[in-house]
């Protein structure tokens, strides 16, 4: 599974699963812009990964606005000569259920979550039509299949991605275009972490988390960027419109049995 001649951009890509799927692409060969909000982020993740590879590039911006997701794409073309990968990975977690979830924060969820992949999408397929084929993977979660307690805009969120994906893959297949979907568990982000010290008991939070799983931890965010890497390359030419579950086991057994030591 080679990249090499390929061109991905990379949205959250300056911190977790988004560097993780990056640094993934560029160890097979591809040139890879990181893209996110976080500037001191992505030149510390750009300063890093070049001890991998120099064919790499960040734009700090915003996916909701879509002069940066144009920006970003441009970049891409006239420092690489085109674009063939998209991954949708930047993200945020909110929580709340039907009762405490204001509007402000469901709106910004989805305009974050969902909006934003929609109109980086927009940009970036008529670079990969140009190129007569591309693949566009999204990060959706094992919430986008099933659902926690007290995270309502989030899930809600997390399913669209999945309906966005098979809707994408169906009206680009006959142009060239795969779109597929990813649903990691829990996994070792900043992310997490950042959820894991707002509670009370954040060993015995991190404990339970590794428990749920029934390999017995969380993941690590180059797990899931090797499969993002895979669905990106040609390796994966037959696959469009799939879910595509990397969870631990998370989603397997039935609720409430436990992991046998």
């Amino acid at each position: 599974m080679e990249l090499h001649g390929s061109v991905a951009l990379v949205t959250g890509g300056a911190k977790g699963i988004g560097k993780a799927s990056g640094a993934s692409m560029l160890r097979k060969g591809a040139s890879v812009v990181f893209f996110d909000t976080d500037r001191e982020a992505l030149e510390k993740t750009a300063a890093e990964l070049k001890s991998i590879s120099e064919k790499l590039g960040y734009y700090a911006g915003d996916i909701c606005r879509p002069d940066d997701g144009r920006a970003a794409v441009k970049m891409a073309v006239d420092q690489f000569g085109g674009l063939d990968i998209l991954v949708n990975c930047a993200g945020i977690q909110t929580w709340g259920d039907v009762l405490t979830t204001s509007e402000e924060v469901w709106d910004r969820t989805m305009n974050i979550n969902l909006k934003g992949h929609w109109l980086m999408s927009k940009s970036a397929v008529p670079e990969m039509l140009k190129r007569g084929k591309g693949s566009i993977v999204n990060i959706s979660s094992a919430q986008g299949l099933a659902s926690q307690t007290n995270v309502m805009a989030y899930v809600t969120s997390k399913h669209a991605m999945i309906g966005l994906t098979r809707s994408m893959a169906v009206d680009l297949a006959s142009r060239g275009v795969r779109v597929n979907c990813v649903c990691p568990g829990t996994v070792d982000t900043p992310m997490i972490r950042h959820t894991i010290s707002l509670d009370p008991d954040p060993p015995k939070l991190e404990d339970i988390l590794n428990k749920m799983h029934p390999l017995g931890r969380i993941g690590k965010p180059e797990e899931i960027g090797e499969v993002v890497a895979f669905l990106a390359s040609d390796g994966a030419s037959f696959m469009t419109g799939s879910i595509v579950t990397v969870d631990g086991g998370l989603l397997v057994p039935i609720a409430g049995s436990p992991k046998q030591d």
